[in-house]
């Protein structure tokens, strides 16, 4: 039997050797992999957070104090100097073992010659994952549905009204309206990216009349003969006046001024009262209106001078509202045709 060379013998015991610590290697190789399977690699991060190196669960204990637990935290919405009350675990899910699924991926789907080759060079290769988070939109709109109608208010015109026989401001309001639309975009903003400070988007409607826009208005009180005299919702002036005799009483109500006479001309009204007076009575110091009337809504009632000054603080009118002769020429200056007046007892 013919014996191989002893060079042949050599290298085939150098190949045998070989392929023995091959062998080794890869056992060895398939050995380390197993023991780091549940161990992210280099370069792993979740949510921004560097995961590398950790276990599974040390990855999702890591993730429900950092980023789980943070997102839940209430978030506050201001206007103003109200604030609400968000509470995002009524609305938002975080599925942290979800991330640290994604997080392993990467390991999973890689070769392990070349999950090797990474650990042995410490060669990033684990990968990015962003917060996994589900919105309920529909919770989310019916929480701020209901804050919005504590929120929404129409705007209202300054007016003037009487109460208890006096004058009384209603002040104006800007209407106000939360933007539902815009709020929620930054709501969701806010709980994904835990922001936990944010403002209402609210829009103003100005009223159609402000205090500004009131102008003059008139009060007579009966009672106490007096006249006063508003502009833009503040009293600026009071005259004392004459009003109506018994039987011939001022009427009550809210009219308003129709006519602005200057040195006006008397016409016999054709009551019994003025059955011996002439027809007309021209300008003058006869004059029954004196130098200025201004006529109301109110049949024969109107606001004008007298020169019978002992009347004034008295009922001695045939029911209209007399005054001073220097007194209705400084208020004819500053009242128009349509000037409110209120008449109260």
């Amino acid at each position: 039997m013919r014996r191989t060379s002893l060079p042949v013998r050599i290298i085939a015991l150098i190949g045998a050797l070989g392929l023995f610590v091959l062998a080794g290697g890869g056992a060895l190789a398939v050995a380390d992999d197993y023991l780091s399977r549940e161990i992210l690699p280099l370069g792993s991060t979740v949510a921004g957070l560097d995961v590398s190196g950790l276990t599974r669960e040390q990855a999702r204990e890591l993730l429900e104090a950092e980023v789980a637990a943070p997102l839940a935290d209430p978030l506050t919405v201001s206007y103003k100097d109200r604030t609400f009350t968000l509470d995002p675990t009524a609305m938002i899910e975080v599925d942290v073992e979800a991330m640290v699924d994604a997080a392993f991926a990467p390991k999973r789907s890689a070769t392990i010659p070349l999950r090797v080759a990474d650990r042995l060079l410490s060669r990033p290769s684990g990968g990015s994952v962003a917060v996994d988070l589900t919105l309920d939109a529909a919770k989310l709109s019916a929480w701020l549905e209901d804050v919005a109608e504590s929120v929404d208010t129409t705007p209202s015109d300054a007016t003037m009204t009487v109460e208890a026989g006096a004058m009384v401001l209603v002040a104006s309001r800007v209407g106000q309206t939360v933007d539902r639309a815009a709020t929620a975009a930054v709501l969701e903003r806010a709980l994904t990216e835990g922001v936990k400070q944010v403002d209402l988007a609210v829009t103003l409607t100005p009223p159609r009349v402000t205090e500004a826009d009131l102008g003059p208005a008139i009060l007579v009180n009966v009672s106490e003969r007096k006249l006063f005299f508003y502009d833009e919702g503040s009293l600026v002036k009071e005259y004392r006046v004459a009003v109506g005799a018994p039987g011939y009483s001022t009427p009550r109500g809210d009219f308003m001024i129709t006519l602005k006479r200057y040195m006006p001309t008397w016409s016999n009204p054709g009551s019994a009262w003025a059955a011996s007076m002439p027809r007309t009575i021209p300008p003058g110091p006869n004059n029954p209106l004196g130098t200025r009337a201004l006529n109301l809504d109110a049949p024969g009632i109107r606001i004008h001078g007298t020169s019978k000054n002992y009347s004034i603080g008295t009922a001695a009118s045939r029911g209209c509202v007399r005054m001073h002769r220097w007194d209705i020429e400084d208020l004819y200056e500053r009242v128009d045709v349509g000037t409110p007046v209120f008449i109260v007892r």
